[in-house]
Formats: structure tokens, C-alpha cells, sequence
């Protein structure tokens, strides 16, 4: 199955996502990956069963110049219309406060974050996606979201000396599925084993393997 990797923004160096994403070893998925959108391909996307989105509304690490434009917006929202998956993890969250369609599909979108800091992700006990996985502390941004959706299903959630948050959540949109993890600044909270049974769950359910 093909999955479609962007990631790489003016925060977020790509190594961060491709080390993290690469230490999953799922068998089930051929990653391909984008680093620039400048040259958005938005036809593309059917290629692909699974795109996952760590990368903020930059261009590229270098080019801080938004991305995010109606078309490509509109070519998100037609491929999880018509079936597919896209799981955002951190950065993908941020920076698309004003990107209306985006910030539909995904449920809620970044508003601000204190300095790094102790955070601790807690699972929703029972919930499927959040099978395997322990409550873990990591120093990270502890992302605070403004919501949209109402009804997304939360399935865990952040807490530090700042308060408490939506950290993981997943919906549905059409006959596409979506799924958003806010932790992930470092490349120490990517590799946690917990949170790498999180992903992979996540990544899984989005793609209809679960």
C-alpha cells in the first residue's frame, strides 16, 4: 500500500518525520515522500491510499511561503471524499487556521504552544487505537487546539503544567477516514515506543487495515 510522506517545514526539519515514520517498519506501507510543495502535484494524490502530513503551511524548510492553496486544499478534501486516509501529526496541524477546508477535514487545527516542556500523553483506555499503548512523559510543544468538530473521537489526550488538551483525535469524512496527533516536536517523542504503536494504529485505521 502507498503512502504519500510530506513533511519539512520551517520548525520541523524532515529528518525528524523520516526517522520517525522509517522506525515503524510496517510492512503494509511503501512511503514515498515530498519535502517541497511548491510544485504541488494535486492529481496525484490517487496514487496513494494514505497520505500523512507533518509539515506545516510552509513550502519547504527554506521557503516559508504558504502551500495550502484552495486547489490543493480541494484536492485533500476530494481524496478523503472518495475513500482515502490522512493522518496529520504535529506540524500538519499547524499553521492552517485560515486554510477553512483543511482545517474541516481535520476536526480542529493548532492555535499556540508554551515552551517545551514535560508532556504527558494519556490513551483513552479501551479505545481501539489507542491499543498498546502506555501513558508516556517526553519534554515536547504541548499544542494547544482550537476544535471544530464536536463529535471527532478522542482517543488521547495531552497534559503538562499548562493544562490539558485533545492530543489524539480521528473522524470520518465521506467515505475517507482522518486521524490528527498532536505531540511530536522531537525526534525522542517520534521514537517512544508508545507513540510508535500510536502512529502505526492511526496510520493503519486511516488507510482501512483496521
Amino acid at each position: 500500500m502507498k503512502a504519500l510522506a510530506l513533511c519539512g517545514d520551517k520548525w520541523h526539519p524532515e529528518d525528524v518525520a523520516r526517522r520517525g515514520l522509517a522506525a515503524l517498519r510496517d510492512p503494509d506501507f511503501t512511503l514515498a515522500w515530498r519535502t517541497d510543495a511548491r510544485a504541488w502535484p494535486e492529481a496525484r494524490l490517487d496514487d496513494f491510499a494514505l497520505v500523512i502530513l507533518a509539515k506545516s503551511n510552509n513550502a519547504s524548510s527554506s521557503d516559508p511561503a504558504p502551500w495550502m492553496t484552495d486547489a490543493v486544499q480541494a484536492a485533500f478534501a476530494e481524496f478523503v471524499r472518495r475513500g482515502g486516509g490522512l493522518l496529520a501529526v504535529h506540524s500538519g496541524a499547524a499553521e492552517y487556521e485560515n486554510a477553512r477546508v483543511l482545517r474541516g477535514l481535520l476536526g480542529g487545527v493548532f492555535s499556540r504552544h508554551p515552551d517545551p516542556c514535560p508532556v504527558t500523553l494519556i490513551p483513552r483506555e479501551g479505545h481501539p487505537l489507542a491499543a498498546g499503548v502506555d501513558s508516556f512523559t517526553a519534554v515536547d510543544e504541548h499544542y494547544f487546539m482550537e476544535m471544530d468538530d464536536p463529535e471527532a473521537d478522542v482517543f488521547a489526550i495531552t497534559r503538562s503544567e499548562h493544562g490539558e488538551q485533545p492530543g489524539a483525535w480521528r473522524r470520518t469524512e465521506g467515505q475517507g477516514r482522518v486521524a490528527v496527533l498532536t505531540p511530536g516536536h522531537s525526534l525522542e517523542v517520534w521514537l517512544h515506543p508508545s507513540y510508535q504503536t500510536l502512529i502505526g494504529n492511526a496510520a493503519r485505521w486511516c488507510a482501512k487495515l483496521t
